[in-house]
């Protein structure tokens, strides 16, 4: 669960940036859609890769205090609360709607790379020995598994603009 969280958050990270700048970064006077300034673009795409080690080491040492299960629990509790949150981060100025998704994703991450060593681990040890080594395969496969699954809304978004003759803006 963790990698295919993980590579989704990163990867999918890049097309709603471009949703966010035409949502709150939108000129009316100017032709081109909005977009977001560098420093808020980077901090948005930046806070998921500062607290990967972090939640590793973590998540990892509290399994190995507490058990692997419940940790791994709690890692999942935190992830679907604050992917809820990042969804909802909503207020009046621009500045805050990034700030607070800034936050929550920040702990979204934390709890997705605290997922990381957790899920592999109880993978390798609770999988039969015949077995083990394509369940581990599985388990590295999400990632590359993830980046065909956050193109296809994409490449779908292509497709009817293409026939309904509309021709897709590039940036």
């Amino acid at each position: 669960m963790g990698f295919f969280t993980d590579a989704y958050d990163l990867f999918c990270i890049s097309l709603v940036t471009k949703l966010l700048g035409r949502i709150y970064y939108t000129d009316l006077s100017k032709a081109q859609p909005g977009t977001l300034p560098p420093n808020v673009a980077t901090a948005v795409n930046g806070v998921a890769l500062c607290v990967t080690l972090a939640g590793q080491l973590f998540f990892g040492w509290l399994g190995d205090k507490l058990g692997r299960k419940s940790v791994y629990g709690m890692t999942l509790m935190l992830m679907v609360i604050c992917s809820i949150a990042s969804g909802l981060s909503f207020s009046h100025t621009p500045t805050s709607v990034m700030a607070t998704l800034c936050f929550f994703r920040f702990w979204l991450d934390f709890g997705i790379n605290g997922d990381y060593p957790l899920s592999a681990t109880i993978m390798s040890e609770y999988a039969n020995k015949k077995t083990r080594d394509t369940f581990i395969a599985a388990v590295f496969a999400a990632v590359l598994y993830i980046s065909w699954v956050h193109s296809c809304p994409t490449e779908h978004v292509q497709g009817i603009k293409k026939i309904k003759g509309l021709k897709p803006k590039r940036d």
